[in-house]
């Protein structure tokens, strides 16, 4: 459940980090911006349709962003200013060769949510747009953004960047107490845009939310580290973390090295289980290159990853399973392995 407070409040949040770029760009006219995501969901509502109409920006809807060519053609008309999106829209553009014809000489602000953002992926964005590809943090009950990095040039790539205004996050350990920057716990925030609660789910909103002396906490579920000079990481989703003999491993760590393998455009990581080390890492990739083999991908984890946090694992895909926002959904390839085990 949000509030009228709680999305009004995220909006001016957005509204000061966001104009705090533009008043030292130069930019003058309207804003255009790029409406790739279903307006139904919190990203595109809260910076598409709600922070856009403040701005009186132009939103360049595209009802079908997984058509990568008719997307680029679409680009190609307009001068954006303004690029919401997630790592896999920016990852299937960069692999289109259209896409070093588009004229992003406008771009001011390219921002990455809905799920990580992987580094080679931002090197590659502003290597071939020269704008920077920041990352946002945020969820539905938080309506949506938490954090994001700065505009001011102290963007720091891999991170989730800093709290937004008003809002404070700290990472909180499994017995409930704080931990200090550089330890490893859940994020938990606090601020204005904090969630009433889930509609008529009273013990579904105790599991979540909880008081202290300094006041209302949302657990928002993912593992993260604050740096000592208070910015973000996120490890991964508590839900989706891999025990293998002991040792915890992060699909998002597995991936990020993955996706760096030539020849990988996409790839998902999961537990399955298993008998001797009680889970094991399987990776699902879509291949850019067709000559691309397992044994050169198991190369390649052997000398970027700790051996128990390399693939057991590998099966070649033609796409992978996704939201409508185009978040890969790894729960679904999850189930898929679960099935088959119980067959």
């Amino acid at each position: 459940m949000l509030s009228h407070r709680n999305l009004i409040a995220n909006v001016e949040a957005v509204n000061e980090w966001l104009m705090s770029k533009m008043k030292t760009s130069n930019h003058e006219g309207p804003l255009s911006m790029v409406a790739a995501l279903p307006l139904y969901h919190v990203f595109a509502m809260t910076i598409n349709a709600l922070s856009g109409l403040k701005w009186g920006a132009l939103n360049i809807l595209i009802t079908n962003p997984r058509d990568i060519p008719g997307f680029i053609k679409e680009l190609k008309k307009f001068k954006i200013n303004i690029f919401p999106g997630l790592n896999t829209l920016f990852n299937g553009l960069l692999n289109n060769p259209e896409f070093k014809n588009v004229d992003f000489s406008g771009l001011k602000i390219t921002i990455a949510g809905g799920m990580a953002l992987q580094k080679v992926v931002a090197s590659r964005w502003e290597e071939e747009t020269g704008c920077i590809l920041v990352e946002g943090y945020g969820l539905s009950e938080t309506s949506p953004v938490l954090s994001v990095s700065p505009l001011n040039g102290n963007h720091r790539l891999g991170t989730i960047g800093v709290p937004f205004p008003s809002t404070e996050m700290r990472i909180r350990s499994d017995d409930d107490t704080w931990l200090k920057p550089g330890e490893r716990g859940e994020i938990c925030a606090k601020g204005p845009q904090i969630m009433l609660g889930y509609y008529n789910r009273p013990d579904e909103t105790a599991k979540v939310i909880f008081e202290d002396e300094s006041g209302r906490w949302f657990r928002t579920g993912d593992i993260g580290i604050e740096d000592p000079d208070g910015f973000f990481k996120i490890v991964d989703r508590k839900k989706d973390m891999i025990l293998v003999s002991g040792f915890n491993v992060y699909p998002n760590e597995v991936e990020a090295v993955v996706t760096q393998c030539p020849g990988v455009l996409e790839v998902a990581c999961v537990g399955i289980p298993d008998d001797k080390t009680g889970e094991m890492v399987k990776v699902f990739i879509v291949k850019k290159d067709p000559n691309l083999t397992e044994e050169i991908v198991r190369n390649f984890c052997r000398e970027n990853l700790t051996a128990y946090k390399c693939p057991k694992q590998i099966e070649f895909r033609s796409e992978l399973p996704k939201t409508n926002v185009g978040k890969i959904l790894r729960r679904a390839l999850r189930d898929e392995e679960l099935e088959k085990r119980n067959a």
